[in-house]
């Protein structure tokens, strides 16, 4: 597969000496949905702006493409569709008016079809001829989409692209997201929401204190750093795990009713056997069994954790 996005030993440093982002190497493959995860602060808004060209890179080169940001800017940010935090719009305007504009300041020729097409996917076409101002918060987030898509970019960012609208809207974004990914664009996106980095993401990357701590495929991520819990609801309540059960490193619930205990599934003795009949040893009776694999979001917080938190 090839790569539409190479970042080498890319890093950010303000006047103020403030250090935004730590040199950095991260490949973006042609196709895929690359999601940037990380608190408040991290640098991924930084990162995203230093690719498109909206900060300046300290050290460190990006292109896109093929194309340099810094030496070649005009061909590098014509391929690129930068969705931002904000509405930034203008309000009078209307959303056909917006994207025809949007497609010329590219250099784009006019293409009405086109620009039609884009309004129709966003389900913005009955509104296309309403003033902006006029329309809902999901709305003007869907008129910032068909702005960065106006002018056939092969690279799609999306910076929060769901923050503040509703469930049902978020799941259309995703929708929408995915239809894009299967045309050829390539979609990187930062969010807060895991379960949207889980739902969509063929890759991640996990951001913190400017620092890029992890890259890897989604799949393979959640394989090799999630972990089950097996839960076991007791019959009767216990004050305190048994001494005889310590190698398990058991935990009780809040009602000490329910022993929990974490494994690693892919690991060839997981300990749940002789767990079992250990408790059958001690007549330590239990009603049901049930076992939970880890979310994305369990281990985004515990990498986060791991490398110092948040910055403050």
């Amino acid at each position: 597969m090839t790569h539409v996005i190479r970042i080498r030993q890319l890093s950010k440093t303000y006047e103020s000496g403030l250090q935004a982002l730590r040199p950095m190497d991260l490949d973006i493959r042609r196709g895929e949905i690359f999601a940037l995860l990380g608190p408040n602060g991290a640098g991924k808004t930084t990162l995203i702006n230093m690719i498109c060209g909206l900060v300046k890179i300290s050290s460190g080169s990006v292109t896109v493409d093929g194309h340099d940001v810094v030496r070649d800017y005009r061909a590098a940010r014509a391929r690129i569709g930068l969705v931002p935090q904000e509405v930034a719009t203008e309000m009078f305007e209307t959303p056909w008016a917006a994207a025809r504009f949007s497609r010329g300041l590219f250099g784009r020729p006019p293409d009405d079809a086109f620009i039609e097409r884009v309004l129709r996917d966003l389900s913005l076409w009955t509104k296309a001829r309403d003033r902006i101002q006029t329309l809902s918060g999901g709305m003007k987030r869907r008129v910032m989409i068909a702005k960065a898509l106006a002018h056939e970019p092969g690279v799609l960012f999306l910076d929060e692209p769901t923050a503040g609208v509703d469930v049902e809207l978020r799941r259309e974004m995703w929708a929408l997201v995915r239809r894009l990914r299967d045309s050829g664009v390539t979609i990187i996106l930062t969010t807060h929401y895991i379960d949207e980095a889980e739902e969509m993401a063929d890759r991640i990357g996990v951001i913190n204190k400017g620092e890029l701590i992890l890259v890897e495929d989604k799949l393979r991520l959640m394989k090799k750093l999630g972990r089950k819990q097996l839960t076991v609801h007791l019959a009767e309540p216990l004050a305190a795990v048994p001494a005889a059960l310590a190698p398990w490193n058991l935990s009780l619930d809040g009602n000490r009713a329910e022993l929990r205990y974490s494994f690693d599934a892919h690991q060839e003795h997981t300990g749940i056997p002789s767990l079992l009949r250990r408790l059958d040893e001690l007549g330590l009776n239990y009603r049901d069994l049930n076992t939970s694999q880890s979310t994305l979001e369990e281990i985004f917080v515990n990498l986060v954790n791991e490398n110092g938190g948040a910055r403050a």
